[in-house]
């Protein structure tokens, strides 16, 4: 009986999920460029009261939030190494020996800290006269920033998932792993289109 040797050119197919994965971002980022789009159109027809009312926005408090969220990614980044080595909780106490788990615990409170920062600098932008209903600059604030703000709270539910998926599995496998690494894509983008937000609402302004 002879067996068919093995042949180095085997074709490797991505996996569904990581192609699911892809199309679905693509369709947010067409999401966002919407977004974008409407936030600049708005803003050409009403140069002058853009100029009045973002004068009223706490571009350093933004900025140590945006550095926040950014910390985030880089905390995620490390939770998927871990799990890329099948290491899904702390064999130490250093960081160093961190699994996935510490690594997204981590990522999830970052996250938090971000939106209740977010949800603080609506109160303070509320009492001070700008509201969604405001003006079209209000209106235009708010939808960009609160969209971008219920997506940073879906990755939240997200990790929540992973590192429960990561307890009840009897052991950590690959399906873990891919979990871990899908939900991190995600994070990155909702990171990515933070900065454009920031850089086009603050920097800009």
């Amino acid at each position: 009986m002879s067996t068919a040797p093995m042949t180095h050119n085997q074709i490797h197919r991505p996996s569904s999920t990581s192609v699911g994965t892809i199309v679905w971002l693509g369709s947010e980022v067409m999401f966002f460029a919407a977004l974008f789009a409407m936030y600049f159109s708005l803003r050409a027809n009403s140069p002058e009261l853009w100029a009045a009312d973002t004068e009223k926005l706490n571009i350093p408090f933004a900025l140590v939030n945006t550095l926040i969220l950014v910390a985030s990614s880089f905390t995620a980044q490390f939770g998927v190494f871990a799990a890329e080595r099948m290491q899904p909780r702390a064999t130490g106490k250093s960081p160093l020996k961190w699994g996935m788990v510490e690594w997204f615990i981590l990522s999830y409170v970052l996250g938090a800290v971000f939106v209740s920062g977010q949800v603080w600098e609506y109160a303070t932008l509320i009492s001070e006269g700008v509201s969604l209903s405001s003006n079209s600059y209000g209106s235009s604030f708010y939808i960009t920033t609160g969209f971008h703000a219920l997506h940073v709270t879906g990755g939240l539910i997200a990790f929540l998932f992973v590192i429960g998926r990561s307890f009840a599995a009897k052991k950590f496998g690959h399906k873990e792993a891919t979990a871990a690494i899908v939900v991190s894509y995600y994070w990155h983008f909702v990171d990515v289109v933070w900065i454009g937000l920031f850089l086009i609402i603050y920097v800009l302004k």
